[in-house]
Parts: C-alpha cells; sequence; structure tokens
C-alpha cells in the first residue's frame, strides 16, 4: 500500500471535468438522436385516415389519401352486389386466398367487404401499380368483354377487376387488388390504416 498522500483538489478538478464532459455530451447527442425520430408530415403520412361516409349513395365512389396511395371507398347498388355471384369462375382468385396482397379476415369473403355495400380498396393495380379506371356501366365496352358486369379497367395492360375488386384470370395482375386494415367507427364513419380497437 502506498503512502502518497491524495491531492483532494486534483481529484475534485478531475470529477468536475468529467462531468462536465458528459453534460456536453449528452447535450450534444440528444439533438441528434433527434434526427432519428419521424417528421410531423411523416407521421402524418402514416397515420389512419377518418372519412365520412354519410354522403356516399348506391352507385358512388370516394377516393381518400392513405400513406400515398389513392384508397377507393364505394358504395354499391344491389345490381353491382349481385354480380359478384356470377363471376367466381371467372376471377382468378374468387375467395382471396393468395398471400401476396394479404386479404385481412374480415373481408375474407364473397363481397371482401365489412359490410356487403361498402367496399374499400386501394385502387392500384397489382401489376405495375397503375391506378385502374371505373367501368361500372355492364354490358359490351371497348376492351371489355361482351358480358361484362361492371368494375374496373387497368388501362396499361388490360387488367379487369370485378366490384370486388377480383382480378379475372388471365390477365397481366397477378392479384386481387388489395383491400386496407379498415374498421367503422359510426354507421357513417370509417377509419382507413387500422382495424383494431385500442
Amino acid at each position: 500500500m502506498s503512502d502518497t498522500p491524495v491531492d483532494t483538489s486534483k481529484r475534485t478538478w478531475l470529477i468536475a471535468s468529467t462531468c462536465a464532459g458528459a453534460v456536453g455530451g449528452v447535450a450534444t447527442a440528444v439533438p441528434f438522436v433527434s434526427t432519428f425520430q419521424p417528421s410531423e408530415k411523416a407521421k402524418a403520412a402514416g397515420a389512419a385516415v377518418e372519412v365520412d361516409i354519410s354522403a356516399l349513395k348506391p352507385g358512388e365512389k370516394l377516393t381518400v389519401e392513405w400513406r400515398g396511395k389513392p384508397v377507393w371507398i364505394m358504395k354499391r347498388t344491389p345490381e353491382q352486389l349481385a354480380s359478384l355471384k356470377k363471376l367466381d369462375s371467372q376471377v382468378a382468385d374468387p375467395k382471396s386466398d393468395r398471400k401476396a396482397y394479404p386479404t385481412p379476415d374480415y373481408a375474407r369473403n364473397e363481397t371482401r367487404s365489412i359490410k356487403p355495400e361498402v367496399f374499400v380498396a386501394v385502387g392500384i393495380c397489382t401489376h405495375l401499380g397503375c391506378s385502374p379506371g371505373d367501368k361500372f356501366t355492364p354490358g359490351p365496352q371497348p376492351s371489355l368483354p361482351d358480358d361484362w358486369q361492371g368494375g374496373f379497367l387497368c388501362a396499361c395492360h388490360g387488367s379487369t377487376f370485378d366490384m370486388a375488386g377480383r382480378v379475372f384470370k388471365n390477365k397481366p395482375a397477378p392479384d386481387n387488388l388489395e383491400v386496407p386494415p379498415h374498421m367503422y367507427l359510426s354507421e357513417s364513419k370509417l377509419l382507413i390504416g387500422e382495424d383494431k380497437k385500442a
């Protein structure tokens, strides 16, 4: 054991400078670490979107933006709903079994929706990302079959989708239109982007 006397002023100085260095290090790190937090704009872009559908009439479609994508909300007519039953043999994935764009359990039914009359889908073709156009009128039309029941046509490469966003067989689009997570807040309010109650 050494009998060297301890220089208390040196020790105090060493402790004080170490503490000051630690405080300075934390002060420098906080702004740096905070740059990794998403901006308010980024938070808003990924946030769920509340939509009032009370004014939506049968046969009408409303488009909102969620995560930079167009989301369609359509109120289908009884005739449009009836047409879906006739098309099971003509669509590539009638029960939405494919996993590339998984369909939420609550939309894995004939209408691909929570409420049969209200259809919610991301309006982007699963082929190359174009946005299909509305072709709701049934019957023969250019680029569509003579027995057309109504639905959507992606003019880029000719993919067709029925009124439930199911892709027809032998088309470039590999999957049905995506059904985003969503839930009803009330009879007339939808929340796009969330489907779990807190």
